[in-house]
């Protein structure tokens, strides 16, 4: 009798052991937060095994995996590997919105400003409210020397979110592209992109209006509402002359169009520089549609 229990208890304790074991290498909840278990204790690199058993199911832990894993090589100053890790994610989920802004991210730290820039249209589109969006735009766009693109995208976020942490930054930003700077390129131009010559007129409406606001001897708020009315409204006329618009046309260059026409320019202003929302814009921005 004791030697059968003895047995019984063998038996019991080998499929115990049989099913936890797989429970722990198999199961994607118990892989997936054993990876984010060590991410945070700063040992990500420890967790990617653990992730890319997670991939190889079909669950609710898939897509969150994808990037997790993506932001692992990302601070590892692995990008490539991020990058290719963000897109197989996309394939699976092409509708997800983090997936995209992650990708951007990684795009722009590998200096790959016009996938960047794709990437976080994407993003954009997928969330037009999420403001670290449009501020990746801005910046990868300032990248490419694209002036106008950059300013309205920190123009945009700004009106989202103007106590962001990041604010005062994109506020720099802004004020260093309507003082005539210019990102210097990291390496020599090899081909002129396919928008150079609409760029360098846009860019141009941003010289003309700096030269304009010195003749006018303009300080303070009332130079950054005249340049900011000024390049909206030319950069809204030249985009209204065209039939084939871009993602920049329809979202930025109309919509802030629409915001010169508005008289809000000067409750801008006070956005910009005093960080509190003024209850007239937001109603204007709320009813006024934006378009892709």
């Amino acid at each position: 009798m004791k030697i059968y229990k003895l047995f019984i208890t063998a038996i019991l304790m080998l499929v115990t052991a049989s099913v936890f074991a797989q429970n722990s290498t198999d199961d994607p909840a118990t892989n997936y937060k054993t990876a984010l278990d060590l991410v945070n204790a700063g040992k990500g690199a420890e967790g990617i095994p653990y992730l890319e058993k997670v991939l190889k199911t079909q669950s609710n832990y898939t897509n969150p995996a994808y990037s997790l894993l993506g932001s692992i090589y990302d601070k590892s100053n692995q990008p490539e590997k991020a990058i290719t890790v963000y897109k197989d994610g996309l394939k699976a989920y092409p509708q997800d919105q983090n997936l995209y802004f992650n990708l951007g991210i990684a795009d722009f730290r590998n200096k790959q400003y016009a996938d960047a820039e794709a990437a976080a249209i994407e993003a954009i589109k997928l969330d037009p409210k999420h403001a670290n969006s449009q501020r990746l735009y801005g910046l990868v766009c300032f990248h490419q020397n694209k002036r106008m693109n950059a300013l309205l995208a920190f123009c945009s976020f700004l009106l989202l979110d103007p106590n962001n942490a990041r604010a005062d930054e994109a506020a720099t930003n802004m004020q260093s592209i309507l003082k005539g700077g210019v990102l210097k390129a990291d390496g020599p131009v090899k081909t002129l992109p396919a928008d150079a010559k609409e760029t360098a007129e846009l860019n141009s409406i941003i010289t003309t209006t700096i030269v304009a606001g010195q003749e006018k001897k303009l300080t303070g708020n009332a130079l950054l509402e005249f340049q900011l009315k000024n390049i909206f409204t030319q950069a809204g006329q030249v985009s209204a002359k065209k039939t084939d618009k871009t993602f920049f046309d329809k979202f930025y260059a109309d919509f802030f169009y629409k915001l010169a026409q508005s008289g809000n320019v000067p409750a801008f202003v006070k956005v910009i520089t005093t960080k509190s929302e003024d209850a007239g814009l937001s109603d204007w921005v709320k009813g006024t549609e934006r378009a892709f």
